[in-house]
């Protein structure tokens, strides 16, 4: 079956999402070490802190680069709307990584994985027809 240019760009929207998520929590990582280990900052608070910059560089990358979305009139709207997406995956990503150290009995970084993954799928959707919406999204 041929190739079309739809297809081939969806791909292509899929490895910039794995992408910018990757770049996001390296981020996030980097951050929470740096304001930990280097300047001192209580672990929590550089917690806090790295999962906010983290926020930020994933929603920067994901508007412009991954979904290409350049309209700044509702960035303000969008936000809001990722910030809720991205909690809500976050008592997501619990309530799974529970169940399956508990009730399946996995390992628990492998329950975490496992939880990335389906939230991974879950998020680009989620972004895509909610956040970034445009009537080629549809």
């Amino acid at each position: 079956m041929p190739e079309t240019a739809g297809t081939s760009e969806s791909l292509k929207r899929i490895v910039r999402f794995l992408i910018s998520g990757g770049l996001a929590t390296g981020v996030n990582l980097l951050t929470l070490y740096f304001l930990a280990n280097v300047v001192g900052l209580w672990y929590l608070t550089s917690s806090i802190v790295a999962f906010f910059v983290g926020f930020v560089v994933s929603f920067t990358l994901q508007k412009f680069w991954t979904f290409k979305d350049h309209r700044k009139d509702i960035i303000g709207r969008q936000l809001v709307i990722y910030l809720a997406i991205v909690l809500v995956n976050l008592i997501l990503n619990t309530a799974l990584v529970y169940v399956f150290v508990e009730y399946m009995a996995l390992w628990p970084l492998v329950a975490q994985a496992l939880a990335a993954l389906i939230i991974a799928f879950e998020g680009f959707f989620a972004y895509k027809y909610f956040v970034f919406r445009t009537d080629s999204s549809a």
